[in-house]
C-alpha cells in the first residue's frame, strides 16, 4: 500500500511537470507561427491599435511598446518578455506541487528526495537558461530565450537585419554547448520573425 501511494505522488509530480513543459513548448510553437495567446484582433480596431499621434498601447506587463503591424502583430520585445513570463508561470507551478509534495507529513522518505531532486534540477535549469541568455546577448544579440529541457535545449534570438548566418549559429551553440555540456545535434536555433 505504502509502495503504491509513493509511486502515485511520484507519477502526478512527473504528470504535472510534463504537463507544464508541454503547455511551455506549445505556447513557444505558436507563438513562432504567429499566434499569441491572449491577443486578439476587434473587426475595425485600428483606431484602438494605434493613437492618434501613430504610437502604439502600452504593455501592461512590461511597460514596452507593442506597435502593432499591419497584419496584428507585436514586436518581438513583447515576444521575449511574454515567453520568459510564461516559462516563469510554468516552473513556479510545477514548483510549487513538488514543494507540497517534498512538505509532505505522509510521503515517505524516497518520494520526498524525488521532488527535492525534481526541484533542484529545475533551479539549475533556470540558472543555465539565465546564464546563456545573459552570454548571448553580451555577444551583440539584442534578446534571446532559452527553453531547457533534459536532453535538449531551444533557444529563441532575435531577428538579425541580415538574418541568422551560419557563423552566428555557430557562436550561439558555441555558448550553449559550454555552458550544458549537450551536443550540436541537441541544440535548435530559432530565429524570431
Amino acid at each position: 500500500m505504502k509502495l503504491w501511494k509513493r509511486n502515485a505522488i511520484a507519477a502526478a509530480i512527473v504528470l504535472f511537470v510534463c504537463g507544464a513543459v508541454y503547455l511551455n513548448w506549445s505556447y513557444a510553437q505558436d507563438t513562432q507561427a504567429g499566434k499569441n495567446l491572449g491577443e486578439a484582433t476587434l473587426v475595425g480596431s485600428d483606431s484602438l491599435l494605434n493613437n492618434q499621434d501613430g504610437q502604439g498601447a502600452k504593455d501592461n506587463a512590461g511597460g514596452e511598446d507593442a506597435t502593432a503591424t499591419q497584419d496584428g502583430s507585436t514586436s518581438s520585445g513583447t515576444y521575449f518578455s511574454t515567453a520568459r513570463l510564461n516559462r516563469q508561470q510554468a516552473r513556479d507551478n510545477a514548483l510549487s506541487l513538488l514543494q507540497e509534495a517534498a512538505g509532505d507529513e505522509k510521503a515517505d522518505q524516497s518520494s520526498i528526495d524525488e521532488a527535492n531532486a525534481a526541484i533542484q534540477t529545475m533551479a539549475g535549469y533556470t540558472v543555465t537558461e539565465a546564464q546563456i541568455e545573459n552570454l548571448i546577448t553580451a555577444k551583440g544579440y539584442a534578446d534571446c530565450v532559452a527553453f531547457l529541457g533534459e536532453d535538449s535545449i531551444s533557444v529563441v534570438v532575435s531577428a538579425l537585419a541580415n538574418g541568422m548566418t551560419d557563423t552566428d549559429a555557430a557562436r550561439i551553440g558555441e555558448i550553449v554547448m559550454e555552458q550544458t555540456g549537450l551536443k550540436a545535434d541537441q541544440i535548435k536555433i530559432i530565429e524570431a520573425e
